[in-house]
């Protein structure tokens, strides 16, 4: 069955950084679009962004610039490395994929604060 797992998540400062993890397994992981979505307190989850088999990226408004989704198909593993981190940019952060529906991670939390 699919499979991913996050990592990568703590508490930073802002103007931080950090890099997201998610190894997923259970499906041929080089025929997938893997996108990343995030939810804060309160409010409802947002996709911040996807990347697709080949390589092409898109990314929501808030984190273009500052963002950047890869994968490493040699090793079944998504990332999204996040620069210039935001106290709003503070939430869960959760891997996805639609394969047989839509497929989630457990969520790594991120938190953004002095």
């Amino acid at each position: 069955q699919v499979q991913l797992v996050e990592s990568g998540g703590g508490v930073v400062q802002p103007g931080g950084s950090l890099r997201l993890s998610c190894a997923a397994s259970g499906f041929t992981f080089t025929n997938y679009y893997m996108k990343w979505y995030r939810q804060a307190p309160g409010k409802e989850r947002e996709l911040v962004a996807r990347i697709s088999p080949g390589g092409s990226t898109t990314y929501g408004d808030s984190v273009k610039g500052r963002f950047t989704i890869s994968r490493d198909n040699a090793k079944n593993t998504v990332y999204l490395q996040m620069n210039s981190l935001k106290p709003e940019d503070t939430a869960i952060y959760y891997c996805n994929v639609d394969r047989g529906g839509s497929k989630w991670g457990q969520g790594t939390q991120v938190t953004v604060s002095s």
